[in-house]
This record gives C-alpha cells, structure tokens and sequence, in this order.
C-alpha cells in the first residue's frame, strides 16, 4: 500500500507542478511571451546560421504557438490530476485496479514529455534553432522537465502487487 500512495503523492506533485507552470503562464501572460517570442523569431541565434529561413515573425503566429504551449500544459496538469484521483480511488483495489487507473496519469505524463521534449527540445531547440541563443536557451529546464516526466512514467508502469490481507 505504501508504494502505491507514494506514486498517488509523488504524482501529484507532479501535477501541482505543471498546474503552476501553466497558470503562471495564464496570470503572467507577459512574463514568458519574450521568449516565445526570440526563439520563433530566431533573431539571437548565430548570425551566420542558415536555418533562418525557418522563423516565424508573425506576432499572430506567435500568439498562436504560446496558445497551444499554454493549453498543452493545461492539458497535461488536467490529466495528472485526473490521474490522481482515479490511483487515489483505486489505492485500496486489487492490482488490476491500481493498474487500469493509471491510464489517465499515463496520459498527462505523456502530454507533459510530448511537450516540453518535443515541443522545446527538439522544435525549439532544433528547428528553430534555440541551443545557438545564449539569452533564449530554454532546453536545460525543459530536459529537467521531461526527465522527471519520464522517471515517473517508468515508476509509474511499474507491475503493483496485491495488497496484504
């Protein structure tokens, strides 16, 4: 039993987690649209670089690309929790149980990974080329990001035996 209430805790940490990330990017719209911002517009990458073809300099292209960021980490905060609840419930059930609610957790981890490694490491940082920005360089928080995802993601999957008697 304690296995499993430490994943239903550790997994809402997790969840608290991207919940803030997301509304302090809905309550601080401004704190973060810079960065969107330089990486789309690739204007602090090398200046002899030959991927700048790439950039997007449309302010509503933009916006559009911090929307779905945004929303992304809703969805993925939404899922954890959902995930929590549903381990929550079914903490005291039978390993199957334990097993079928993980299904939504997998999910929110999932989305959160498919973001912040996808969406920053490999888009950000490599096709619109955010490694070569010395003040833009969002990849070493968004690799934290998607390593502790992951690490959960292996726990999570983890086979639950019965509980004792």
């Amino acid at each position: 039993m304690i296995v499993r209430l430490c994943k239903v805790a550790v997994l809402a940490a997790i969840a608290l987690w991207i919940a803030l990330v997301a509304f302090g990017n809905l309550g601080d719209y401004g704190s973060n649209w810079p960065f969107v911002q330089h990486v789309l517009a690739m204007d602090t990458v090398f200046p002899g670089a030959h991927i700048r073809y790439r950039a997007i300099h449309s302010p509503l292209l933009q916006h559009a690309a911090y929307a779905l960021i945004i929303a992304v980490e809703v969805l993925a905060a939404v899922l954890c929790w959902l995930g929590v609840w549903k381990l929550w419930h079914a903490r005291r059930g039978t390993a199957a149980a334990f097993r079928r609610a993980k299904r939504v957790a997998v999910l929110g981890l999932v989305t959160g990974v498919l973001l912040w490694l996808g969406g920053f490491v490999a888009i950000g940082g490599e096709w619109f080329g955010m490694w070569m920005s010395s003040q833009w360089n969002g990849i070493e928080s968004a690799f934290r990001f998607a390593i502790v995802l992951l690490a959960m993601l292996v726990w999570l999957g983890q086979h639950d035996d019965e509980l004792d008697g």
